[in-house]
């Protein structure tokens, strides 16, 4: 075992129970065969509820990055996203087990994952580092949400069309009438982003794209920034509007409101198979011949 993978934690779909019940038998097996490694095992405080093994160490999802080399989340994107964001701050590396549907972050399957977790933790992997974004929402020049994401920042309205304008790095982009706008990551761009129409990047490319969707004028097209850019996006017209993160938080906005998109300081790092490779993992989940 390499030195540096000597504490690992684990982390279940700790939001929903019900999920977890039905992980129970593969987190249980998880853990017992990561101790009999003679490793230091860590167990989310919700995850253990459902590990049927005495003695384990529990963690809050909030320390759980600071006391491990290693992080394995069992779910799917959703629960990598959220874990994600949580350890931002901490040097812990994510793999993912999944449990979901698409699963474009987690690599693993559950049928073989106790020998890929060995592989791993014998050397044999990836590792590879993902950009955040991070927002801002100015009310009336006032701080009134910020957040990070790790694959989109998503403005848009429940029921009826948004008005936006749009600045990128201080310069005037355009201003549009549309159901709202994405702005993503590469990370993001196989999700939200690309149900809009908008580009698949590569994980490697330090860029922001933003996607319209379903623009009022057909003529707005997405258009894709460096990373290095600073995107202002104004609210000029806005009823029952909102900014979500990554899909799972929501804030609500009003006209006049400024949301300032930047590139986080912060990076999630993530660790694959050594085979992993990304056009594979496309053809697969996207069904390409």
């Amino acid at each position: 075992m390499l030195p540096h993978f000597r504490s690992v934690a684990i982390v279940g779909k700790y939001m929903d129970e019900s999920a977890l019940h039905h992980m129970r038998e593969d987190l249980t097996r998880l853990t017992r065969h990561l101790r009999s490694h003679g490793l230091h095992v860590c167990v989310e405080e919700r995850t253990a509820n459902f590990v049927d093994e005495e003695g384990i160490q529990l963690s809050t999802l909030e320390h759980i990055g600071r006391k491990s080399d290693l992080v394995i989340v069992m779910g799917g994107d959703g629960t990598m996203l959220s874990v994600g964001r949580a350890l931002r701050d901490t040097p812990a590396p994510l793999v993912g087990i999944n449990r979901g549907r698409l699963g474009f972050l987690t690599d693993l399957q559950t049928d073989n994952m106790l020998g890929e977790i060995d592989k791993i933790l014998q050397g044999e992997y990836q590792l590879e580092s993902r950009m955040l974004l991070q927002s801002e929402v100015t009310r009336a020049g006032k701080y009134i949400h910020q957040t990070v994401a790790l694959n989109d920042v998503v403005i848009k309205s429940a029921f009826r069309l948004i008005e936006l304008e749009v600045h990128v790095d201080g310069l005037f982009v355009s201003q549009q009438r549309s159901d709202g706008l994405i702005l993503t990551t590469p990370t993001g761009t196989t999700a939200y982003g690309l149900s809009a129409g908008g580009p698949i990047m590569h994980p490697d490319l330090a860029a922001i794209s933003i996607v319209p969707i379903s623009p009022h004028t057909l003529s707005y097209r997405p258009i894709t920034v460096p990373a290095k850019s600073v995107i202002e996006v104004i609210v000029v017209h806005a009823a029952d509007a909102q900014i979500s993160f990554d899909g799972q938080g929501q804030y609500p906005l009003m006209a006049g409101d400024h949301i300032r998109i930047a590139r986080a300081e912060q990076e999630i790092r993530l660790v694959h198979p050594k085979d992993y490779c990304y056009f594979d993992m496309l053809r697969n989940k996207l069904n390409w011949g």
